[in-house]
């Protein structure tokens, strides 16, 4: 056994609503010797996102759910300090999805070697240049298809898909209206991601109304992050023919019990719209399509990101529930 000890993030309890602190403890553990073709990484950052809610239950909707007592798991990025793996050595950079641990050993096949193209921006990678970005890309344009001149709708739109949604949607000459949960998360899309029309749908009041009235003409493609209301509200306001993208449903993702949904779901027959869920892991295969398209766009400034770091895997829990009351501003990132 190796003298090498990993800080752990473990999940003590199944939640039940709203998770709470105290499901989540930090565990050191001892980790084994590489075998070969092993290699023991390092991360530096990882990723907290809203998905992993529904790995905390019992049953897996499309991913496994995390086991108790045990590290949970997410995407990350580090580098590696011993190698087994002759393809890999120490000091090579790897996106892994070994996340909520600061070391842990592995299969070499099990992590991707990346070259950052800006070694202080590396954590983009779980941003704009990773999941939420591919996200982001994959539903616009496979799933939401839009046009120049159409208009698309952005729920939860200061987040890290929402946001990467609206300003490629700019780029490819969509008009855009997003959501977001205050007035300083509005003027961002509109002073920073180039947004039509930014409604802060925590004071808006009614919300269907509000769409409406920054969406005259209607809307095209709806880019769906929220649910709930908002699904309510996009139905209402679309445009026949018009196209959603369905990426997530936040605001039931901590229901214990099934909340009624939109009353308006005929509307999907009469304007004959539609809808199609997907989940970006099943859509590898736009990756370098997309990397090729967005770090350009990054590089000349035409695609802003806007992250919350918060440093420390003792912090990593409290990140992750500070997901589903806002606290974050763009992609939540833990600087291990």
């Amino acid at each position: 056994m190796s003298n090498t000890v990993a800080r752990q993030v473990h999940l003590l309890n199944r939640p039940s609503g709203m998770p709470k602190a105290e499901d989540f403890t930090i565990v050191e553990a001892q980790l084994p010797d590489l075998k070969e073709g092993e290699v023991l990484v390092q991360n530096h950052y990882m990723s907290v996102d809203p998905y992993m809610r529904g790995r905390m239950r019992a049953e897996g909707v499309y991913a496994e759910p995390y086991k108790l007592n045990a590290p949970m798991w997410g995407g990350a990025l580090g580098e590696v300090i011993e190698s087994k793996d002759p393809s890999l050595k120490p000091g090579d950079k790897v996106q892994n999805g070994g996340a909520w641990q600061d070391k842990f050993v592995a299969a070499g096949s099990a992590v991707s070697k990346f070259t950052p193209f800006d070694d202080d921006q590396m954590s983009l990678y779980l941003g704009t240049l990773g999941m939420p970005g591919l996200t982001a890309y994959v539903g616009l344009f496979k799933f939401g298809e839009p046009k120049a001149g159409e208009t698309v709708f952005v729920s939860a739109a200061s987040g890290a898909v929402g946001a990467n949604v609206c300003q490629i949607a700019k780029l490819k000459g969509c008009r855009v209206i997003g959501t977001a949960g205050s007035d300083e998360k509005a003027q961002w899309l509109l002073d920073e991601c180039g947004v039509d029309a930014a409604i802060n749908y925590k004071t808006c009041g009614d919300l269907t109304a509000a769409l409406a009235a920054a969406a005259p003409d209607g809307i095209d493609v709806y880019f769906e992050n929220v649910g709930g209301d908002h699904l309510q509200a996009a139905l209402a306001v679309m445009n026949p023919f018009g196209r959603i993208a369905a990426c997530g449903m936040i605001a039931s993702y901590n229901d214990a019990e099934p909340v009624p949904g939109p009353n308006n779901l005929m509307l999907i027959v009469g304007k004959k719209i539609r809808i199609t869920g997907f989940i970006v892991s099943d859509h590898g295969d736009m990756k370098d399509e997309f990397l090729a398209e967005m770090i350009p766009w990054i590089q000349a400034g035409k695609i802003k990101s806007r992250e919350t770091m918060v440093t420390g895997l003792d912090n990593a829990a409290a990140a992750f529930l500070g997901l589903f009351s806002g606290q974050n501003f763009g992609k939540m990132v833990v600087k291990i």
